[in-house]
């Protein structure tokens, strides 16, 4: 691990890889506000350590998918107030991210000083991954340090490329370098029982995953619309639940490998069915097995929840990734409340939790328990292929 702490910043300047793609919506005197500025609050300490060092920070990161060119609305200057409220300091917006002006304006930057370049996808340069663009945005900065963990996955210019341009001048930023170690604590060096509890709709999307953590994991709990898939491929009868008849033969063998790799799989027994998919919906309980046609399961319901909980609050590491039924809707919510409880109840008794994956961090968020577990990671798509084992060109750039 080569970590922000082992560099010197005094007098030097940091550029800083940041992820602040945050949501930004538009007010009555048109003007933007950040609705969700977790992203933001994550990298704080990064950028405090390379200040309270003696160095100055040069900022550069995405916004949103400009289509071509500059876009007003995605410009990160919307985030330049914000930014200086929660760093206590004046933040310099530099304008696009390699004119002339930004250079100017970084060349001699003094420490104590912060710029927050423009957008870099104003330039499809970046995510082409060119490599004359990044030896540009290089020129910013005297130690290049990754702090986005949420376009690790991504072989951009300002992630993986520019690294190529700073050669032992290259590290990890504290949050890149904690998302890794808690990845790594969970798949590599558990304390066990190791539980991983998987969800959301499809299990198309989450093969790589259940396969990788077979090799690591005691009990894997598989809950949302996923579950359904397995159900139907034991032989139940599931009304018109969500299902991917294409994977019945997958999820046959995820569950004979399971057996193998002696991992116990623990599926839904009961569900809250629906007459159909709205908040309106006649709902009843029914055995998972045997859902009437017509009617389709949106969420676990009470013994399944018993049966899981007793599981997770008995375990020392647990990964939680995709809800347990259609959460968005209250009707359905209820189990993957009750999951993510008994989360919190296991982190409080000493056990480590890692919340990794979109859904799953809205959930927790949601229902305001994210601080009552070990970690919530802010990776989205960069954590399930992690989790995958796959090799992340913003990671490798940075050990290579």
């Amino acid at each position: 691990m080569k970590r922000i702490e082992d560099k010197s910043f005094d007098n030097k300047r940091a550029l800083i890889r940041v992820d602040f793609n945050v949501p930004l919506e538009k007010q009555s005197d048109s003007s933007l506000k950040i609705t969700d500025d977790t992203r933001i609050q994550a990298t704080l300490p990064t950028i405090k350590y390379v200040l309270e060092n003696n160095g100055s920070v040069v900022l550069m990161s995405h916004l949103g998918r400009p289509k071509e060119g500059y876009e007003k609305d995605l410009s990160l200057v919307h985030l330049c107030d914000h930014l200086e409220g929660l760093l206590g300091t004046s933040v310099i917006f530099g304008g696009d991210c390699i004119s002339d002006e930004a250079f100017e304006l970084t060349k001699d930057l003094p420490a104590g000083e912060v710029v927050l370049l423009d957008n870099l996808r104003f330039h499809k340069e970046e995510t082409n991954g060119d490599k004359l663009f990044a030896e540009k945005l290089s020129k910013h900065g005297d130690i290049y340090v990754n702090d986005a963990f949420g376009t690790a996955h991504r072989a951009h210019a300002s992630t993986a490329i520019i690294a190529e341009f700073f050669q032992d001048k290259k590290v990890f930023g504290k949050l890149l370098a904690s998302e890794i170690e808690s990845v790594d604590k969970v798949l590599h060096h558990p304390e066990k029982p190791v539980t991983a509890i998987v969800g959301g709709a499809k299990v198309s999307s989450k093969i790589g995953i259940i396969e990788q953590l077979l090799n690591s994991v005691d009990h894997l709990i598989i809950g949302g619309g996923m579950a359904y898939t397995f159900i139907k491929a034991q032989g139940g009868e599931i009304g018109s639940s969500l299902v991917e008849e294409d994977f019945l033969s997958v999820a046959k063998e995820i569950l004979a490998k399971a057996v193998e790799k002696n991992v116990t799989i623990n599926l839904p027994v009961d569900t809250i069915i629906a007459d159909e998919f709205s908040e309106q919906a006649t709902t009843k309980t029914s055995a998972i097995s045997r859902i009437p046609d017509g009617w389709m399961g949106l969420d676990i319901a009470a013994e399944s929840v018993k049966n899981f909980k007793s599981v997770i609050e008995n375990s020392k590491t647990i990964l939680w990734n995709g809800p347990m039924g259609v959460f968005e809707m209250e009707k359905f919510s209820q189990g993957t409340i009750a999951i993510a409880q008994s989360i919190a109840a296991a982190t409080k008794k000493g056990a480590f939790s890692l919340i990794g994956g979109g859904d799953s961090v809205a959930a927790i968020n949601k229902f305001n328990l994210s601080d009552q577990v070990s970690y919530v990671s802010t990776g989205g798509g960069a954590m399930l292929e992690y989790l995958e084992g796959k090799t992340l060109p913003g990671i490798a750039a940075i050990l290579n």
